[in-house]
């Protein structure tokens, strides 16, 4: 029975694919809307720039940012360095 399920399910993703893929027409992108004044490609250099090398530096700047101005190393932990663990007091007989 899960062979059956799994091949209903491969044959509606398929399927699914398939029409939207169809209903989608590229063709359309080649026309021109009024206005419409796109500027210069970018290259693969300036496209990896900027949507990668970019967003990297970005979150390396902001991790060492973070990990420079963190201060919770020189706290210490009031809490539990103060606790005497020692019993003071004394059974009486």
């Amino acid at each position: 029975m899960d062979k059956k399920n799994a091949l209903r399910a491969g044959a509606l993703a398929a399927g699914t694919t398939l029409m939207m893929l169809l209903m989608s027409s590229p063709a359309l992108a080649l026309t021109r809307d009024d206005g419409d004044d796109p500027g210069p490609g970018l290259s693969v250099i300036q496209t990896l720039g900027l949507y990668v090398l970019l967003p990297v530096a970005l979150f390396a700047v902001i991790a060492g940012l973070v990990m420079v101005l963190d201060r919770s190393h020189t706290k210490k932990d009031s809490t539990t360095s103060n606790i005497n663990v020692k019993s003071e007091a004394k059974a009486k007989a």
